[in-house]
């Protein structure tokens, strides 16, 4: 890239996370990693920092820190948990735990970054919402704050895209090889046949899959889509009633 970046990955250590990291450093930004275990994996452009994200005031401390470090230009909060349940064992502490994930954190984020952000007059959001967002059995919390996501983050796209700054949502579908997904669905199993041959495109997604979508509204270049959606879901998102 012409210019330094600097780029916060949530939830970097692994899977989707790792995967949007990694396309990052290859395409010439400084990667800040936030995530629970440090990346079993490294790069002379990469930064490690240990946090858990659902608490609150720790995510405020590493913000604070790495601002008084970086001048960031991106962020890209992927970290999620999914916390299964239907709906009549689903408990209000886990929408509020997943809330402050999913919503929380990228507001405590953004909320450090936005000075250098706005005196800059650049930067560049992306949120990793989920095709949960459009409902999931046994999903309460995770569909709610991914939805969530979404709405948030087109409000922020509202209020900053006077300052330069494009906030921008992609929600994947079933990404194979991640941790999240096959705690739910086990690798190799029938029911991961099955829902491949449930989506239109007739296969599960790849983590690199969803990175190729964030390094679009990650772009210097993208400078005229933001509050936008982008499903990474082999067409599962449009529906496949057949009648």
């Amino acid at each position: 890239m012409s210019e330094a970046t600097t780029a916060i990955v949530t939830g970097a250590s692994g899977g989707i996370g790792a995967a949007i990291a990694k396309a990052m450093l290859d395409r010439g930004h400084r990667v800040i990693s936030l995530s629970l275990e440090a990346p079993g994996w490294s790069h002379p452009r990469l930064e490690n920092r240990t946090v858990d994200l659902l608490d609150a005031a720790a995510t405020e401390a590493v913000a604070r820190e790495i601002v008084r470090e970086h001048a960031v230009s991106h962020i890209v909060h992927n970290a999620g948990v999914i916390r299964p349940a239907p709906v009549g064992e689903a408990k209000a502490s886990d929408l509020a735990a997943l809330a402050q994930l999913h919503l929380g954190a990228a507001l405590i984020l953004l909320s450090a970054a936005l000075p250098s952000m706005k005196q800059a007059g650049f930067g560049r959001v992306v949120l990793i919402s989920s095709r949960a967002a459009l409902g999931a059995q046994g999903r309460t919390a995770y569909s709610a704050t991914k939805a969530g996501i979404i709405g948030m983050g087109r409000t922020w796209a509202l209020e900053l895209a006077p300052h330069g700054i494009t906030v921008n949502m992609v929600a994947p579908g079933p990404i194979h090889g991640t941790a999240m997904f096959h705690d739910i669905v086990p690798a190799g199993s029938e029911r991961e046949t099955a829902l491949a041959a449930a989506i239109p495109m007739k296969r599960l997604g790849r983590p690199e899959d969803v990175a190729n979508a964030v390094l679009f509204f990650a772009a210097r270049d993208s400078s005229f889509v933001t509050g936008q959606v982008l499903y990474v879901c082999g067409g599962a998102s449009v529906g496949t009633l057949v009648i």
